[in-house]
Formats: C-alpha cells, structure tokens, sequence
C-alpha cells in the first residue's frame, strides 16, 4: 500500500491520504502558525484508494490538513464535507489541542469552514530509528498505571513549568519512587491527542483521562509539549533507571463519537471504511463511546500496525495495553482470537517481543473475553478484582475464590493447557475507586460530574467501615489502614503480574467518585504534600519482599506437587490451625482464614497467612527440626511466634491482616 502521511524529502513533501469513497481530495497547507490557509492542492488517485500528491518548496514544519468531497448522506454513513478539515490519520505532531465545538459536528452547509477551530497537522522528517532493544518488563512484574497529568501536577520537587507532562516522569525525584516502589513498567495512560465529549464543555469540564482520540500517533501538545522527542527521552530515562515503558492505547473508538458528533478525520475522509455500521447504516457502538472503529479493515489493520512500529522504533518503548481490547479482535462484529489484527500484531517482527495488555472486554455481543486472547497477551484480570475484594468486605464463601487468585486464576487462563498465566491482577484501576476509597464509600458519589449521579458503576464490592467518607474517628481511619494494607498484601502475595494505579500506594482518594473521568482538578491530582507515608513505607517493604521470594511473582501455575525439594509441594493450602483445608472448608460459607503455604526448588517455603475474620486469631505453620519460620510481612503489630507443643509455630494474628512467613532451615 501507498506511504500515507506526510512524508518529507530534501526536496518538498509528499502528502498521501486514504478513501475508498472520496470523488475528491486536497491538501491544505497553511502559514507558519496554522492560522491561514495559503493553498489547497488537489491530490491525484492512486491504487488502492489513495491520493497522492508531491508538493517541492515546502518543508518540515508544514502545517496542513485534509479535506475531502463526495456524497453526503449520514443516514448512510456518508458524511464528506469540503468545509471539515481534517485532521491526517497519520498526523505525528499536531500545533495546538483539540478543543470541541458545535461548528465541528455541523451538517453540510451549516457550519462553515472548521479550519479555524482544527488543529494542523505538522509535517516532520523523523529522526533515525532507535536501536530496538529488549523490554525491561517481564510477566510476573510490578505495572504501574500513571495518569501522565494527574501524576505530576503538584508534585513539589518538579519543576512548575513541566508539570503534568510526560517529560515530568523523567524527573530524579518521581524516579527515585518508582524505585522505591519496585515498578517495573510504567503504563501510561493515554498520551495521544484527544478531544473532549460534547456533552462536558458546557458543565466546565474536561477529559482528564485521554481516552477519547482523534488520532492515534500525535502526542497531546499538554501532556507532550515537547512532542516525540519529549516522550523518546523519558523512556530513554526510565530505562536507564530499570523500569519500562508501555503505552495505553485507544483503537477501538475516536472522538468523533456518534451520528451528532464532530468530523476530525476518518469520518470526513470514508467514515463508512473507517467504522463499523449496522445494516440499516448507524453506527456500531461496541465500546459505549458511539462509534466502533473497523479494525478488521485492512486500512485500519495497516494503520494500527504502523502506529505499534512507529512507537517502538521511534521512543522504545516496551509494549501497549489495548483499551477494550475486544474490538481490535472482532471480525464482521464477532469477537475470534485468531483474527487478523491480533495476529499481526503478535507475530510482526518489530513487535514480536513486545509487552501486549488487553483489556478483554467492551459492551458489544460478546463482549466478555477474558482468557480467550492469544497467549502472547496478558489480561487485566477483573475476576482477581473482584473476588479479592469480596473477601476483604467479609462476602460469605469468599475463601476459596480468594485462592484460585492468589495461585494465578488457572480456571481462567489454564483452560487451554498453558502451565504459565496471563493475569494482570489488580485491586484498583483508574475506573472505579480507589484503593483508599473502597474501604471508606459504600456508595459511588459522581455528582461532580454532572449526571446526577447516574454514571459510574453502581456495585463497586466497596465498605466504609462505619461512616461514609471523611470521617475523625480514629477507630474507623485505623481500620481503614489495616483494610487498605491487607488488600495490598493479597496483592504483592499473588502469582504472576501486578498492577497498582499512581496514587494509591499513599491513600488517595476521589471523594467516592468512581468514573472520574472529567476531573481534571484535584479530585485527581495526586496529593504529593499530604500523602499517607506510612502506607507508602508498607507497599515499598511488600516490593522488596516480592523482589526476595521468587515464587511470588512466578507465572507458573500452582500443582500442590514437589517444586523440587523431597516432599516440599510447590502449594499447600492450611487452614488457622496448620492443617489441609478439607472440601467442608473450601466449602464452608463462614470461613474467612487461610494459609498459602508456598515451597521452591531448593526446599525453602514462604507462608502468606490471611485473617479476614474480625476477631484475632492463632495460625499454627508446620514445624521440623533445624527450620525456622522468619519475619516477612506484616500488616500490624502481633505477638512474637511461640511453639505450640504437638502443633507447630504458633502466631498471634490480628483482626484482618495478612502475614508472611518466610521458611529456612534444613
């Protein structure tokens, strides 16, 4: 297929652009701060749907756009409009944000020509392509979801000017406590450019989250005023200091929402190849944004795949996550594992090696696939979320789920025979609450969002632990501590990948709202100065403790058969009193105690002790000659451990708490 974008030479720009549909198509260029139009030049059909035209005498810093002519019937999905520009599917830089305006989703004839309100596409001669080294990451590492503008906007130590900027993440101090915390790899939250639903400006709101995208290439001038080179530099930075870099991409739906939504680019250039359509000619809307983009087209096969490529070769980074990753795997509108765009992606020799996230689900038929991608993709994990937390709140038959989850949900991605899992476990993602909020709001509180409290999930497996929200009783913050530190230990105790979101690891909350999606304000903003260092202390201790026990963070599943050693299981499951659960307790709706009783190679054993109860309680581990049981981890302050004769090593343990126990001896 044709070179698409703008594609820049010592001796003037080839500007390309793909329809399958268009009669006609031009170039705009525009002066040199993208205010006014100096020439519209007709591009020239080529093969395969697209136009082309060379154009000597301009260079690298052209601004310009796209727009395109033929019939306009939206009933139809036909929607050109000569007055629209547009925005280069392939655009690497664009001049200024997108900001939403009712003249940008005018029909034909009534809104006049949008140049003004568009951004311009920059031409640029990229640089050479880095060297494609080896991600950092590996399965069974700490993810770190980073909102790039919440992250840093009051971050004391940066500088005022690059806060909330990609660049801020380079910075020693914001380094130096992703170190603190063990992360792996950063997951930025999407860093390409976006636009904000229609429905938000009129409510003096904005997207604070990024996923709403017109393109999928062109950096966000407010999170990367410094453009490709801003982001090459940070991961080259983050690198250097041993953790990765993966991109939070959106392919599955762009900005131009639904049928009353704005033409920015693929709509005006063939929204009928570009998007899925029902038979009668609306819109598919699989993901609850308005539209669905074809990704079984070859087009956009081509266009995600170059977007991939672009992005290791030109910043380095280690791999993506697929923002409702479902789509990007339907063909003819039903989701198959083996369908082209999956496979390209896993088996293209630039992103052979690439860390791979999905997300596995959306809201169309079929939308719910988690375990059902390739093997070479991780899964976010909502069952180990949800079962987790079902525990902590004190559910009845909680326990037994619990420890499918911790040994790596081999229900869910062992179905085919894999020894190894694919989950991304987590407690907490940017939708929903936080970790601070699920143990303080029994209830979502959205109404800053200005729907009435109407969005936003309404069961959120959440607990106040006696007062809804702020509260001064010092019991009720106690326990909120405790219940906070409890769910990171399940946490950092559980098989395969973790994730934690920026900002919970010291307390931060959203005031109970779980679809914060339009606060780009302090609801968000990480509170660096007032941050609970306590329990930041506590998660860096869990990470170095998960760096020592490697069976932690192994992606093998667990077989309750010899690791190695003579007689020491790879698992065994006791119960408080150090005996094998029997099928009455699996099965037993009021138990809320549990051993993980981990074994390695070398005959070592690694004992995670759970009192979900809320009554303290004596938890007896197995006892030999010459082994010693050694302080791990520890959620609150207990008794030292003490022989209980016949028994075993007895320990005191409070009410909800999690306890490690690390096993040495001959």
């Amino acid at each position: 297929m044709t070179q698409l974008g703008a594609s820049v030479t010592r001796d003037g720009i080839r500007f390309a652009a793909w329809s399958s549909s268009a009669r006609r198509l031009w170039v705009s260029i525009f002066d040199d701060r993208g205010n006014r139009e100096l020439d519209r030049l007709e591009l020239k059909p080529e093969d395969e749907g697209a136009h082309a035209l060379f154009v000597s005498g301009v260079a690298a810093g052209t601004r310009y756009g796209f727009r395109a002519d033929g019939d306009y019937a939206p009933e139809r999905g036909l929607w050109f409009d000569p007055d629209k520009l547009l925005t280069d599917p392939y655009a690497l830089e664009i001049d200024r944000p997108y900001a939403y305006h009712w003249r940008l989703a005018a029909r034909r004839n009534e809104g006049a020509d949008t140049a003004p309100l568009m951004p311009k596409t920059v031409a640029k001669a990229l640089p050479t392509a880095m060297p494609i080294l080896p991600p950092l990451f590996r399965p069974g590492g700490l993810i770190y979801e980073v909102p790039v503008r919440a992250f840093t906007k009051l971050h004391p130590e940066v500088p005022e000017a690059q806060r909330g900027t990609v660049a801020a993440l380079a910075h020693p101090a914001v380094i130096e406590h992703l170190q603190r915390l063990g992360v792996s790899a950063v997951e930025l939250m999407p860093v390409t450019a976006s636009i904000d639903e229609r429905h938000l400006p009129p409510l003096g709101l904005s997207n604070a989250w990024g996923y709403n995208p017109v393109t999928f290439m062109a950096l966000d001038p407010r999170l990367a005023p410094g453009g490709l080179a801003e982001l090459r530099g940070t991961v080259a930075a983050l690198r250097q200091a041993g953790i990765g870099t993966i991109l939070d991409l959106v392919f599955n739906h762009t900005g131009e929402s639904d049928r009353l939504g704005p033409t920015l680019s693929l709509r005006g250039l063939d929204n009928q190849a570009y998007y899925r359509h029902q038979p009668d000619g609306r819109l598919v809307n699989d993901t609850g944004t308005g539209n669905t983009v074809a990704c079984d087209r070859p087009v956009v096969r081509e266009m995600v795949l170059d977007t991939l490529r672009h992005f290791v070769r030109q910043a380095g980074v280690d791999g993506f996550r697929f923002d409702l990753a479902p789509v990007l795997g339907r063909v003819d509108g039903a989701f198959d594992p083996a369908s082209p765009l999956l496979g390209a992606i896993a088996g293209d020799p630039v992103l052979a090696d690439r860390v791979l996230v999905a997300e596995p689900w959306d809201i169309g038929p079929d939308g719910y696939q988690l375990g059902n991608f390739p093997a070479r993709y991780l899964e976010w994990n909502d069952r180990y979320r949800d079962d987790v937390r079902h525990f902590w709140r004190g559910d009845a038959g909680a326990v037994g789920p619990l420890a499918t989850r911790l040994a790596g949900s081999s229900d869910i991605f062992g179905r085919t025979g894999q020894p190894t899992g694919r989950a991304v476990n987590f407690i907490a993602a940017h939708d929903g609450m936080t970790l601070a909020d699920i143990v303080a709001y029994e209830r979502k509180h959205n109404a800053a969002n200005g729907e009435q409290n109407r969005d936003g999930h309404n069961d959120n497996l959440s607990w106040n632990n006696g007062a809804e929200g702020e509260t001064d009783n010092a019991a009720i913050t106690r326990a909120r501590f405790d219940d906070k530190c409890a769910l990171l230990a399940t946490l950092f105790a559980s098989r395969g990948t973790i994730m934690l979101t920026a900002g919970d690891e010291f307390g931060r909350t959203q005031k109970g709202n779980n679809n914060a999606y339009a606060q780009d304000n302090a609801i968000t903003w990480l509170d660096w100065a007032g941050h609970d260092q306590a329990l930041e202390q506590y998660i860096s201790a869990l990470a170095a403790l998960r760096r020592t026990v490697p069976a932690l963070s192994d992606t093998h599943f667990l077989t309750g058969e010899p690791a190695g050693a003579p007689g020491v299981p790879d698992v065994a499951w006791l119960t408080e009193t150090g005996v094998a659960l029997a099928e009455a307790d699996w099965s037993d709706p009021a138990r809320h105690r549990l051993v993980m009783l981990l074994g390695d190679p070398e005959g070592g054993r690694f004992a995670v002790m759970i009192n979900g109860d809320r009554r303290q309680c004596v938890f007896t581990l197995p006892a030999r000659d010459g082994f010693q049981w050694l302080p791990a981890m520890e959620t609150q302050t207990i008794d030292l451990a003490r022989p209980l004769p016949g028994r075993g090593v007895g320990f005191m343990i409070e009410r909800r708490t999690v306890m490690g126990r690390a096993g040495k001896g001959s």
